[in-house]
C-alpha cells in the first residue's frame, strides 16, 4: 500500500548543479506494540514490540538528479510503498502493524571525486520532522468497519 498522506518536502540550499539522491527509510518510535481503545478513541500500550523487521531504504525514483531541478518544486515521495509482508520482494518498506514509527528524510550528495569514499560521512544529511511519525495499522481500527 502507499503511504498516506504522502510525505512531501521542498528543498532548498542545493548546489543547483550538482547531483543528489534522495530517500527514505523508517525507524521504530519506541519497543511498545498498540492497540486502538474505541471508547477513548486513543491508542494504548499493548505489550513489547514483535522483532525488528528488515531495514530497508526507499529511493526517490527521480534519483539521483541535479539540485536544481529538487528545488524547482515540491518533492513527493508519493510512489513509496508499505507492507507487514516480511517475505515481500518487491523492494517495499516493511513495517510491523500497531508499531510507532519515526519517517526519515536523507539527502545525498553524489561525490564526483574518484576518493568518494573517504568523504561519505560528509556527503548526506538526515532530517527528522516528529511530526510525521504514524502509527502502522493493517485494518481500519473502527469496530463500525469491518
Amino acid at each position: 500500500r502507499r503511504m498516506f498522506p504522502t510525505f512531501q518536502v521542498k528543498i532548498f540550499g542545493m548546489d543547483p548543479m550538482a547531483d543528489y539522491m534522495l530517500l527514505m527509510d523508517f525507524v521504530p518510535v519506541d519497543d511498545k506494540r498498540y492497540r486502538y481503545a474505541f471508547h477513548s478513541s486513543s491508542w494504548l500500550v499493548a505489550g513489547k514490540a514483535d522483532p525488528a523487521t528488515p531495514g530497508r531504504v526507499h529511493y526517490h525514483p527521480d534519483s539521483p538528479a541535479k539540485g536544481a531541478q529538487w528545488m524547482k518544486q515540491i518533492v513527493s515521495f508519493d510512489k513509496l510503498k508499505l507492507t507487514n509482508n516480511l517475505l515481500d520482494d518487491n523492494g517495499h518498506i516493511i513495517l510491523n502493524s500497531m508499531h510507532r514509527y519515526q519517517p526519515r528524510f536523507h539527502v545525498v550528495y553524489v561525490d564526483p571525486r574518484k576518493d568518494s569514499e573517504k568523504y561519505a560521512e560528509e556527503n548526506f544529511k538526515t532530517f527528522v520532522f516528529e511530526e510525521t511519525r504514524f502509527t502502522a495499522v493493517t485494518a481500519y481500527q473502527n469496530h463500525r468497519v469491518s
